[in-house]
């Protein structure tokens, strides 16, 4: 049988190790796909330390996975060997309990379909994944910079076009780190009036490089009254995991608001009269579906977005890891399986 390599954590906040295992046809309704690029995401603490209940260990993590299509399960329709594909982030769409209709992913009963979490992911030779999880990855894409789209670019992407913003408003990004370099690029790439949030001067060159027409340094200048005197934000995209920073923002929207949540602090503290004064919202998002993947990776040609990246290789995916932890990277963390 043929062997491949996989980095995997053999326990709740293990250490990530190499090891080798079988290559495994898959079943039916899955597709194997021989990885190119797998991304590095915060989100797989959620597996490395054991966050999400009942992960069976050993576990591989990885979901920004991108490669080519290596062997076909029975009933898969529309995939054939050869074909380039992607896996993110993905839970639900299968319509079960209509958990996911209804906004609450980590109610989902069919939480099988979460590559990298509750089956083996992208850090890895091979990967196995349901065929509804698996998206269309376009030509103009290199493995590297496509896989960041897989989780990074789908839930900033989506994000702001289900955010009720429309071309002309003003959309301020907080943070310009990993998910918000991606987040400034595609808000100005809509057409909206496009504002980066960080701490410190360092940033705005790069920012403004990305397509913001303003920007605000939060270490100098309070980031609502600067928001309120650029007419008010429709939108605040919050990408950093910062609460005080969130919170900061919430007087700088304007009526009817919103300040959507994409980072996870540890908790956030947020006025009610600051809502009720503005009709002001909050709102969380994750990722998204195949589907909106494939409409991000298409996007992202069209509209020539790219991730900013630092690419490890596979077996030095602990390393890979402890820097994307450290907040060092700049900006997103990619596994390559070159040998």
């Amino acid at each position: 049988m043929t062997r491949m390599r996989a980095v995997q954590v053999a326990e709740p906040h293990g250490r990530l190790e190499l090891v080798e295992r079988d290559v495994l046809d898959p079943p039916a309704r899955h597709v194997r796909i021989k990885v190119q690029a797998c991304g590095i995401c915060h989100s797989d603490t959620i597996t490395v330390d054991g966050i999400f209940p009942g992960i069976a260990y050993p576990r591989t993590p990885g979901h920004e996975i991108v490669g080519v299509i290596d062997a076909v399960g029975a009933d898969v329709p529309g995939w054939n060997p050869g074909e380039r594909a992607g896996v993110g982030w993905h839970g639900g769409q299968c319509g079960y309990c209509n958990s996911c209709r209804r906004g609450n992913f980590f109610a989902c009963e069919t939480m099988t379909l979460v590559t990298g979490i509750t089956s083996d992911g992208g850090y890895a030779d091979y990967v196995i994944a349901r065929a509804e999880a698996v998206a269309h990855v376009p030509d103009e894409l290199s493995p590297v910079d496509a896989a960041p789209l897989m989780c990074a670019g789908v839930t900033t992407f989506n994000a702001l076009r289900n955010s009720g913003a429309r071309p002309g408003d003003l959309v301020a990004v907080l943070g310009v780190g990993g998910l918000g370099h991606l987040g400034v690029q595609y808000a100005a790439k809509m057409g909206f009036r496009t504002v980066a949030i960080a701490r410190g001067k360092d940033k705005e060159p790069l920012a403004r490089q990305l397509g913001a027409s303003h920007y605000i340094d939060s270490r100098a200048e309070d980031p609502a009254a600067a928001l309120r005197a650029l007419g008010g934000a429709a939108v605040v995209l919050a990408t950093v995991t910062d609460g005080p920073a969130m919170s900061a923002t919430v007087g700088g929207l304007g009526l009817r608001g919103t300040l959507m949540i994409l980072g996870a602090p540890p908790s956030l503290e947020i006025s009610p009269f600051a809502l009720i004064a503005g009709a002001r919202a909050i709102r969380g998002w994750y990722s998204g579906t195949s589907i909106d993947s494939e409409d991000t990776l298409a996007f992202s040609v069209r509209s020539d977005v790219r991730s900013m990246n630092e690419v490890f290789p596979l077996e030095r995916a602990a390393e890979g890891y402890a820097r994307m932890m450290s907040g060092a990277a700049r900006f997103r963390v990619v596994l390559t399986t070159e040998r």
